[in-house]
């Protein structure tokens, strides 16, 4: 068969069959009488398994040692392709994030393109101090001067660098501009709260803490019961901040664990002081309604009890615990100086002849702090 129908029926250009007789690949059993060249049924057969063999990335040396290489293994090879084409879509799927990211910007001209292309290089670079400045530019515009963003990074790539950010500096600028650029990124990083890994939760859940609003407080609500202890504490932390009582069990946990305990027990605090009391001057089978500024965590119990006396009933059932050691009554009884009301006060009262002298000595000096804050109060 001549070259020209060989390259009709088998798709292989007249050139490039050529090409593969100069480099010796695949060359023609004979040639005619006028020197044209004549390829055999196994010279064709040939020439499909290079195709088929460059079909999957290897270069035209490689399939000739495949071909004529009797010791030569495959799978080494096919290892090697593996790795290449992976590497290969790795990089063609890292650019078109990259082009999705700058299209979500709307950039109006190459000037804007520039910008975000900066700043995306900037939040992925190697260098903290460079992935910090990045953070830092991709907040909310600036007011005046010179130097104002005129396009936003969009949120997808500060919510990814978020969660995969190990540097404490870096991590604190990307929650901020983070919390700063809307509600946006909250469904992004409630991807995150479901992560399988761990360290990508507490990301997770330390950015949605710097979001205001009722989407961010639900999200916080269901890391209450994340595996991870860490995540839970975080969202404890923050719901604390919010308000929201929710939080106590978790919180009062941290003081007797000694993690976070002061910080624990601040939020305990304002549990105490900011959930809304009961109207003692209302009918018992009508509650109180619920203070206009406050969420539907702080109504009040049916039992009439004070929010405060309700934490600090939790304080003390810890302390009745026959497992609470010495350490830990005194960081229950720290916190129980915090709350305010007549559960915690008898508690302290109780407390003030307690065997653990630190424990006694701290519960007689709240206790005469709070008579002489009732004496100054007195008319």
């Amino acid at each position: 068969m001549l070259i020209g129908e060989v390259a009709r029926r088998s798709g292989v250009s007249a050139r490039m069959l050529r090409h593969y007789d100069s480099l010796g690949l695949v060359r023609p059993t004979g040639r005619t009488g006028g020197g044209y060249r004549e390829y055999a049924d196994e010279d064709i057969r040939r020439i499909f398994h290079v195709e088929s063999l460059r079909s999957l990335g290897l270069s035209l040396q490689e399939v000739g040692r495949a071909l004529d290489d009797p010791g030569f293994a495959p799978s080494k090879l096919v290892d090697d392709l593996i790795g290449r084409t992976r590497e290969r879509i790795a990089a063609e799927t890292a650019l078109l994030t990259r082009l999705s990211r700058i299209d979500a910007a709307e950039p109006a001209g190459w000037e804007d393109v520039l910008q975000v292309v900066a700043l995306l290089q900037g939040l992925g670079s190697e260098s903290a101090g460079k992935r910090q400045r990045a953070a830092l530019a991709s907040g909310p515009l600036a007011s005046s001067g010179s130097s104002a963003m005129e396009v936003a990074v969009p949120v997808e790539a500060l919510v990814e660098a978020a969660l995969s950010e190990t540097d404490p500096h870096v991590a604190g600028a990307l929650r901020w501009a983070l919390a700063q650029s809307g509600d946006g990124g909250l469904a992004l990083l409630a991807e995150g709260l479901g992560s399988p890994v761990a360290a990508v939760r507490r990301r997770a859940v330390r950015s949605v803490a710097e979001f205001p609003g009722g989407e961010a407080t639900t999200l916080l609500r269901g890391a209450l019961t994340d595996s991870d202890v860490v995540v839970r504490r975080c969202a404890a932390l923050a719901l604390g901040a919010r308000g929201v009582a929710d939080a106590v069990p978790t919180l009062v946990a941290m003081v007797v664990d000694g993690a976070n305990d002061v910080d624990a027990a601040d939020a305990l605090r304002t549990l105490a002081t900011s959930l809304v009391p009961p109207d003692l001057s209302a009918p018992a089978d009508r509650p109180a309604p619920p203070d206009r500024t406050t969420s539907q965590d702080q109504i009040v119990s049916p039992d009439r009890t004070t929010p405060a006396d309700r934490i600090a009933a939790a304080l003390v059932d810890r302390l009745a615990r026959s497992a609470a050691g010495s350490s830990v009554r005194r960081r229950l009884t720290q916190a129980l100086a915090e709350i305010p009301g007549a559960t915690a006060t008898q508690a302290l009262a109780d407390l003030s002849h307690d065997e653990d002298r630190a424990v006694a000595l701290t519960a007689a000096y709240v206790l005469t702090l709070r008579a002489t804050r009732q004496d100054d109060a007195r008319p």
